[in-house]
This record gives C-alpha cells, sequence and structure tokens, in this order.
C-alpha cells in the first residue's frame, strides 16, 4: 500500500478541488493521503457528503500545513491527526484567515501604485468558496491580465520576498504552531528540513517540541533523504514523507501517485481518518 501525507486543494493554493484530489488518488491506487493546505482545514467540509456515500478504501489523515515566523529561513510545520472542531485551533485559524485577508489587500493596492491594476474582488474569485488568499491567486489574476506570461514571472518581478509588492504576513513562532497542534491533539512535523537552510536549526526545532520529520520530499535529493532519515531516528522522531503536490502544471508533480511513500508510514498518526 502506498501514501502521500502532504496534499494542497484548492482550499489554500493547490489547483484541484478537495473532491478532486480525492478522485485522483484514488485513481492513482493510493490508501492514505493527507490533505494539508496552509492554514486552513476547510477542504474536509467540502469532503464529508462524498466520504460518506463512496465505495472508497482511500483514508484521509486530518491534516494542516503552518508557515512560521523566522527572520531568515522559511520554517513550515505539518500538523496531523489533529481535531479540526477545536474550538481553540479554529479561533486561531481565524486569526489568520482575516490576516490573509488584509495582507492580499495591500499587496494589491501595491501593485496599483506599481501600475498593475488588478481588481480585488477578481483576486478573490479565484479562491473558489475558501478564504485562505494567498499570491499564488494574485499572480493568477495577473497573468489572466496579461502583465505576465506565467506565475513563476509574476512571483520573481512583483510578488517574490524582497520584490516590489511584497507584504511580510502575519505568522507564529514555530514554539506557537507545535503547542497550536498539539493543543488540537495532532502531532507537529516539521516539513521537507532540507528547505529550512540550517541544521542547527533543525535541532533546536527538534529541542522545541517538533515530534517527527518530513524525510521523504521531492526537492529532497538521496543525500538529503538519508541525512534527515539518521536525524529522525537519532531523536526517536516520526518519519513521513508526501509530494507537496499542488497540482500546477510543471511542478513537479504534475499527478498524484508519481511521488508516494509506503502506508507505513502511517503508524505514526494514531488518529480517526475521514473514510
Amino acid at each position: 500500500m502506498i501514501a502521500d501525507l502532504h496534499i494542497h486543494t484548492t482550499a489554500s493554493d493547490g489547483r484541484l478541488s478537495p473532491l478532486e484530489v480525492v478522485q485522483q488518488a484514488e485513481l492513482a491506487g493510493l490508501s492514505y493521503i493527507a490533505i494539508t493546505d496552509h492554514d486552513t482545514v476547510a477542504a474536509y467540509a467540502n469532503l464529508t457528503g462524498y466520504l460518506n456515500t463512496a465505495a472508497s478504501k482511500l483514508a484521509i489523515i486530518p491534516g494542516i500545513e503552518f508557515s512560521t515566523d523566522l527572520p531568515h529561513h522559511e520554517v513550515h510545520i505539518l500538523g496531523y491527526c489533529i481535531d479540526i472542531n477545536n474550538v481553540k485551533f479554529r479561533d486561531q485559524l481565524e486569526i489568520i484567515l482575516n490576516a490573509r485577508l488584509k495582507r492580499s489587500q495591500m499587496i494589491v493596492d501595491k501593485l496599483s501604485k506599481l501600475g498593475y491594476s488588478i481588481n480585488y474582488n477578481r483576486v478573490l474569485d479565484m479562491t473558489g468558496q475558501t478564504r485562505a488568499v494567498g499570491r499564488p491567486h494574485i499572480a493568477q489574476v495577473l497573468v489572466e491580465a496579461g502583465y505576465f506570461k506565467t506565475i513563476p514571472e509574476a512571483f520573481k518581478q512583483v510578488l517574490a520576498k524582497n520584490s516590489p509588492a511584497y507584504v511580510p504576513h502575519y505568522k507564529l513562532t514555530p514554539e506557537q504552531v507545535i503547542r497550536l497542534i498539539e493543543q488540537a491533539g495532532g502531532i507537529a512535523i516539521l516539513a521537507h528540513p532540507g528547505l529550512v537552510g540550517d541544521d542547527n536549526l533543525v535541532l533546536d526545532l527538534i529541542k522545541a517540541g517538533i515530534r517527527g520529520l518530513e524525510v521523504y520530499h521531492p526537492k529532497h535529493d538521496q543525500t538529503a533523504t538519508n541525512k534527515y532519515l539518521a536525524i529522525a531516528n537519532k531523536y526517536n522522531l516520526k518519519i513521513t514523507g508526501g509530494s507537496d503536490f499542488h497540482g500546477i502544471p510543471g511542478r513537479y508533480p504534475e499527478k498524484l501517485g508519481i511521488f508516494t511513500v509506503s502506508a507505513k508510514l502511517v503508524d505514526f498518526c494514531q488518529c480517526n481518518t475521514f473514510t
């Protein structure tokens, strides 16, 4: 059996709806997936009816991915087996989502001053039924308006960090994210540690309470995979992996089932799944 424990949907910055992700996962023969949208668990509300009626062997582990506030490094933390209905957890997500809305409006205002006139309501349209608006949605509108040919080009020219229209967004510290995940009954896993850029920081995060490492990731070569596997074993950490799937053309993997991990890795997560 195979699994993919890092997947994004249209509830955040993925291109496939939650239902489309589930259907593609079934076609790919996956036994377990985790939907890990950025700062939201809205995808699960869109799946309940389908999963209650479908004759599916696919199990979905409730998950989420947080970006954290560190000045010089991008640290993402995955939360698995969370209680998505935990009141304090949902309250904090509401704060983060409202901050996302405010940030996106500020980016659109900066773009307007730079000569890129786009409609903010069109940006919101790009998010579908969720409010988890982000720079990818703004980039889509910029491309649609003819200012750039591709989303990567829009990021490079105006949306990336330190570029003309960039606006920092509200983030929790790694310690706050770890506590929030634990408070909701979940397990905090450091996403793609090879992208953190500082293995001393990885060790600090382990000391702060990270309970596992995403050892298997498309951007980890074999050397990085072996290194983080050894670190996980040394500190008795959970080992996970996933494709970080967004469904974006040209971004590997373009389909679910191309990058998978053994379903044995799911043993770390003893919780109820959406089936």
